[in-house]
């Protein structure tokens, strides 16, 4: 989470790939509950200069907010990134939160207008990488587009979807390139036995939907973003090596977790040193 300024900010990203990992993601938030009354920087932007401290992993916001952004606006977002970044780009997006639609608009949104505008989103941005200049969604629309929705010899970017319901979890198979999900809503306060029975419910849910839309699940990415709730995997090396396998059981091929950067005391605090030790043992 970018709650640091860029000096500080551009050596934890340094460190995550030294460590190992094959991604670092940001939050698309303009406000939140784990930043209150601290800065929150701006998460393409910051993906755009971590791009700059970086040379092999993935970056990507996790995830971009639906409620945020339109169709031409993120994909030149997007665009921008995987441009600066060398097709590194991993493009999470998600209904977003209602908290941030008050912030940027004072509106109140329901988790049935959250829903709907992400479907018209994922859709517009298809549009807009198929190089429309106009299109009609049911609640977004674009026209007049004269640009390239892509600089010349890019790819478009790798689209992650995270979705948690029925209709998202279909969204997601007909769009997607990957699957992310923390549990859903709810899955925070389980204990941690009932949470990978959901998972595992959930991921079959997801494989349905995949077989609905006529796509092979195996041949979809699988995220799984952890340390919400009950499971802490960065507590220890033991529970680490215990979340991957459980996650891998359930056919995630991405275990995401927070970096070693919060104080002590806190929810998402770490040591480097647990960090390093399985992710030396999964190189090795």
């Amino acid at each position: 989470m970018q709650t640091k300024p860029w000096r500080e900010l551009a050596e934890s990203f340094r460190l995550v790939e030294e460590l190992g990992y094959d991604a670092a993601y940001v939050y698309d938030h303009l406000t939140h509950p784990s930043a209150a009354g601290g800065w929150l920087a701006d998460g393409f932007t910051t993906l755009a200069a971590a791009a700059g401290v970086t040379d092999r992993i993935d970056l990507g916001p996790l995830v971009a907010s639906g409620t945020l952004h339109s169709p031409v606006a993120l994909a030149r977002l997007a665009a921008t990134v995987q441009d600066v970044s060398g097709g590194r780009l991993v493009l999470g997006l998600g209904a977003g939160a209602p908290g941030c639609a008050l912030a940027d608009r004072d509106e109140t949104v329901t988790g049935g207008q959250l829903s709907a505008r992400l479907a018209d989103l994922v859709e517009g941005l298809e549009a807009v990488w198929d190089g429309a200049s106009q299109w009609q969604g049911r609640a977004i629309a674009f026209s007049g587009v004269e640009t390239t929705p892509l600089p010349p010899g890019a790819d478009r970017p790798f689209l992650l979807l995270a979705a948690h319901g029925p209709r998202a979890l279909a969204l997601a198979a007909r769009h997607a390139d990957g699957w992310n999900t923390y549990g859903g809503p709810g899955s925070t306060v389980l204990d941690p036995e009932q949470f990978w029975v959901a998972v595992r419910d959930q991921a079959g849910r997801f494989e349905d939907a995949c077989e609905a839309e006529g796509r092979d699940p195996a041949a979809m990415s699988r995220s799984l973003l952890l340390g919400f709730g009950s499971i802490r995997p960065t507590t220890s090396a033991e529970a680490y090596r215990d979340a991957i396998g459980r996650a891998a059981e359930r056919g995630f091929d991405e275990v995401v977790v927070y970096g070693p950067f919060a104080e002590p005391g806190d929810h998402f605090y770490s040591t480097v040193d647990v960090h390093a030790e399985v992710l030396a043992e999964r190189r090795g």
